[in-house]
């Protein structure tokens, strides 16, 4: 019975891209003085699980190039080669090529064999400086045996014929067990109706070893597909062939170069053992499944809701029963939503880890010295915002490393070390996550920044703050750069990504020293799905406040208003509140326009406390955001909007826009004042 095998296509290719990630991590963390053996052996069987996959599903081209690298990193760990920094960019750009090639057998599209021979001749030449082998076009049958009729070996088998130690090591992929002595185990292969022991047969993977020419009308895969066992192979055997081979093949190794104390082979068996249990442990979900359940969770909610609103209106003692039934409905929705929220967060590494790689090459062409830290790479966003990001951080770090870090002589000059420090940066505040992109380098230059704003004719207010000076950079087509570099000076890409930030209901803000760095934070929700907040009215119309923005609620007195220049603000606990009135922002009709009949909110940003004046509070309640940009337009001081349990709409206040409503004078008059 043939199976469909492009069914596994999508795991193998999501699997291979971690491996190349952990590959890439390893790589720039390597030192190519001094190796550890077990960041070459993890390297090693990265490279080594890519080729054995890539042989289930005839990927030639990835089995060419993970060949090569296989060989280097296996000759490395036996100390039979020497790494060197020219071989560690090599192979990162052999990285890069198998991403491409990732990508080209996911999207079915043409593979670029001219890009694969060179690359596996760039290796080649630094595995054997000698060997004078060309790259050739590649048969349709590579990756399985070689014709022996060819007049000349391939780059792949002509690597094969070199090493002879890593023969044993590959030569089943990673699919079978390499020692199987065919005396002790009755293992028949079916080719064409006919068993042939397994001495006699080798799988489709390897050369003939007699005289006789391979048969070329018989596919290389023909023989995969028609494997059959009649042995009972272990469990752990058959359900992770990968693993296995890897570890017997490790044995094999260790023991040829040299004899290791029992107790030490023990240890590393039992780690092997647990990480394959920790991987047994999870599974791999389409992320459609979770939004699936997620969306299902919200409908939940806003149906509890409706439950609620039902349930005021019943009396007597079926009123009491229903409200101890919702309270425990609610309790369990909470617990729902939370469970499958906690599915959806991934920590902020999996965007940090992608930057190492940027940072080296990047430095490299700008001729200059940058050390990059990263902190708070375990803390958790919500996994729709991970990809989101990757673009307008790449834009913010090439930035800092082209426009922020000075080169080491002016650094020197200027009483700094040589080596510029770029950190990434992240961490939570409540319901929000920040990252940062910071720098110690030149800082933004006030001046240059002015001029160029008003050479591009753009609106200036007059005597502006340092951070009306800093958002003007943000403007299409705003740059101070002098060159047009293929790094930056464009100035295409600021706007974007403040564009980027705020469709993620984020916002950008940047804080500048002149001499001592810069620092680029975006500060976004936490999740995009459901949030607790405070709902409010203003005149007929609700209003939704998230709930870690407010601090309380009161009704103020006439004696606690005061005055500063023409604005009233809120005297509390020795401390001045600027007072925004929602009924002015969104243009509604409030029940009194006196301050004393309504409701002060008090509210507080990252930068800002303001109290929001509001017709009437209506109560706690969790939200499901839906976004009104989607299905609207963006609207100012609006993250979103949810449905209420009667079926109205109601708008989601997103209380970092309503801090800008306040006058930057009254601010800083208050900041006297204190």
């Amino acid at each position: 019975m043939s199976m469909d095998m492009t069914q596994f296509h999508g795991v193998f290719i999501e699997e291979s891209q971690e491996h190349l990630d952990e590959m890439e991590h390893l790589l720039l963390a390597l030192d190519p003085k001094s190796p550890d053996i077990e960041e070459l052996n993890s390297i090693f069987r990265a490279a080594h699980s890519i080729k054995g996959g890539s042989g289930m599903f005839s990927f030639d081209a990835l089995i060419t190039v993970t060949h090569v690298m296989e060989s280097i990193f296996d000759k490395a760990r036996q100390g039979n080669f020497k790494l060197s920094a020219q071989l560690i960019d090599e192979l990162l750009i052999a990285v890069d090529v198998l991403r491409k090639l990732l990508k080209s057998y996911a999207e079915n599209s043409e593979i670029d064999w001219a890009l694969v021979n060179s690359t596996t001749a760039s290796l080649e030449a630094i595995l054997d400086p000698n060997s004078q082998s060309k790259p050739e076009e590649v048969d349709d049958d590579f990756g399985f045996f070689e014709p022996l009729t060819s007049s000349e070996p391939q780059p792949l088998t002509h690597s094969l014929a070199k090493d002879q130690d890593i023969a044993e090591e590959d030569d089943t992929f990673g699919l079978f067990e390499p020692d199987v002595d065919a005396s002790d185990a009755n293992c028949e292969v079916s080719t064409e109706g006919e068993n042939v022991p397994v001495s006699d047969i080798d799988f489709g993977f390897f050369d003939d070893t007699d005289d006789s020419p391979a048969d070329s009308n018989t596919p290389g895969a023909a023989a995969l597909m028609n494997v059959s066992l009649s042995e009972t192979v272990p469990p752990s055997s058959s359900s992770r062939p990968n693993f296995e081979t890897e570890a017997h093949s490790e044995t094999r190794t260790k023991q040829k170069t040299d004899s290791k104390p029992k107790p030490k082979a023990q240890t590393k068996s039992e780690s092997k053992h647990k990480n394959e249990a920790a991987e047994s442990s999870s599974i791999r979900v389409d992320i459609a499944k979770i939004d699936s359940l997620v969306n299902l969770v919200g409908e939940l909610v806003i149906t509890q809701s409706m439950l609620n609103l039902i349930g005021d209106e019943i009396t007597g003692l079926a009123n009491e029963k229903l409200h101890t039934a919702l309270a425990e409905l609610e309790r369990n929705t909470r617990e729902l939503q939370e469970g499958i929220m906690s599915i959806r967060m991934l920590p902020m590494s999996f965007v940090f880890n992608r930057f190492p790689r940027v940072v080296r090459d990047l430095s490299k062409r700008l001729d200059k010295k940058i050390e990059l830290s990263i902190v708070g790479g375990q803390t958790e966003i919500d996994k729709g915002l991970i990809e989101l990001l990757v673009d307008p951080l790449t834009h913010l770090v090439r930035n800092s490393l082209d426009h922020g870090i000075e080169l080491p002589e002016i650094r020197l000059a200027n009483g700094k070390p040589e080596t510029g420090i770029l950190t990434l940066k992240a961490e939570q505040k409540g319901g929000n996550i920040i990252i940062s992109v910071l720098d110690d380098g030149a800082g933004l230059n006030r001046e240059r920044i002015l001029a160029k704003a008003y050479e591009n004719n753009l609106d200036v207010p007059e005597n502006p703050t340092d951070q009306q000076v800093w958002q003007l950079i943000m403007s299409p087509g705003f740059s101070t750069a002098e060159q047009i570099t293929d790094v930056s000076g464009r100035g295409v890409g600021m706007d974007v990504v403040k564009r980027n930030i705020e469709s993620m209901g984020g916002r950008l803000e940047i804080f500048s020293e002149k001499g001592a760095g810069s620092c680029f934070q975006i500060r976004l929700p936490l999740t995009l799905a459901i949030l607790d907040g405070m709902s409010i009215a203003v005149g007929d119309q609700i209003f939704i406040v998230p709930l870690v923005n407010v601090i309380e609620s009161v009704q103020p007195q006439s004696a606690q208003l005061k005055l500063i220049g023409n604005e009233q603000v809120l005297d509390l606990r020795d401390a001045y509140w600027p007072i925004v009135s929602l009924y002015q922002v969104m243009d509604l009709e409030p029940k009194s326009m006196q301050i004393t009949d309504g409701i002060l909110v008090l509210v507080e940003t990252n930068n800002t406390r303001f109290a929001l004046l509001v017709d009437e509070l209506i109560g706690q309640q969790q939200a499901v955001i839906k976004s009104l940009e989607q299905h609207y337009r963006r609207v100012q001081g609006v993250a979103g909007a949810t449905i209420m349990g009667d079926g109205s709409v109601a708008l989601i206040l997103d209380a970092e826009s309503l801090a800008l409503k306040i006058n930057e004078s009254l601010k800083q008059r208050i900041e006297y004042e204190k």
